[in-house]
């Protein structure tokens, strides 16, 4: 049998408008990047594969949320069932990292009783000489929150790869510990397929893997 991915994690970004959710998941995902972007209206989906470790895949589904307050009912039903999630903030507007507790505490009450794995980023640190936000004051949020800090850039391709390989890995090494497992009805870490390699003479019998619809 062939391993196509081990485990499917579940990801989502969480931050105001404008603060370039859209910008990372495309370098992230496409290795793309573009000065002019559409903002998001309700969720957008990527997805990518990253190996963890020697042996592991694990296939990230990401989900981009809409920052607009007008779409926060919608984008509040994709909280429950998500593992992990980036909270972002540009690093040259203020108000949108005095927001990261909001962000924050919303979705932490909605998770419940389901457990969610957060990293902190600022973003457009290519933008330095209009920052508005210190790097040690970011650090200090991020460690009264108890979660990681990484400022990243989509434009330079700075730690964008590496942002979501830490949250990977925090996430994993949870499972390891047991402290996040699969549940029935929850889709914010899946169990992962396998194909048939099939020989010659033999037939072609299923080889696509099949995942269950997703649970809002």
């Amino acid at each position: 049998m062939d391993i196509l991915w081990q485990y499917q994690f579940r990801i989502i970004l969480l931050g105001d408008s404008t603060v370039g959710k859209s910008s990372l998941l495309k370098r992230f995902t496409d290795g793309i990047y573009s000065d002019v972007a559409d903002p998001t209206v309700g969720v957008d989906f990527y997805a990518r594969s990253l190996d963890i470790e020697p042996g592991i895949k694990i296939k990230l589904q990401l989900w981009d949320t809409a920052g607009q307050e007008r779409f926060r009912s919608i984008t509040t039903s994709y909280y429950r069932n998500s593992v992990g999630g980036l909270l972002v903030f540009d690093l040259t507007n203020r108000k949108t990292f005095d927001h990261v507790r909001e962000w924050h505490k919303e979705v932490s009450e909605h998770i419940l009783p389901h457990h969610m794995v957060f990293i902190l980023i600022g973003h457009k640190s290519d933008l330095n000489k209009d920052r508005k936000v210190a790097r040690d004051e970011a650090e200090q949020l991020a460690a009264e929150m108890g979660i990681r800090y990484v400022e990243t850039s989509a434009k330079c391709n700075s730690n964008v790869d590496r942002a979501f390989e830490l949250l990977s890995r925090d996430i994993y090494e949870l499972m390891k510990m047991g402290e996040i497992t699969t549940r029935d009805g929850w889709d914010g870490v899946k169990s992962g397929f396998t194909t048939r390699v099939l020989y010659p003479g033999e037939e072609d019998i299923d080889v696509e893997p099949r995942e269950k619809s997703c649970n809002c």
